[in-house]
């Protein structure tokens, strides 16, 4: 049994940003596109960007998605390996 504590809490960190509907639905949307823009993220899930752009910072903070920019826009995509099994076991 694996009794370092910091596995623990980087798997339970991982879990607590990825336990909200919207953010699930995110990460899912990344990975099934490759990448999106905030425009149509926020258009896929008729939420305002305010609320989006919240959900990103979160996902992006914890080192599950990263961005690169094109001129005024944001690029996403899911950067962290765990997250990316994680929603594929979740979504079999």
């Amino acid at each position: 049994m694996n009794n370092n504590i910091y596995d623990y809490n980087e798997a339970a960190e991982l879990l607590k940003v990825l336990a909200h509907p919207a953010r699930l639905c995110i990460v899912r949307g990344l990975l099934e596109k490759g990448e999106c823009n905030v425009s149509y993220m926020t258009e896929c899930m008729s939420c305002p960007q305010s609320t989006m752009s919240q959900h990103l910072q979160k996902l992006r903070l914890s080192g599950i998605i990263e961005g690169r920019r094109n001129g005024s826009e944001i690029y996403y995509k899911v950067s962290n390996k765990k997250a990316i099994e994680l929603i594929k076991v979740l979504f079999k």
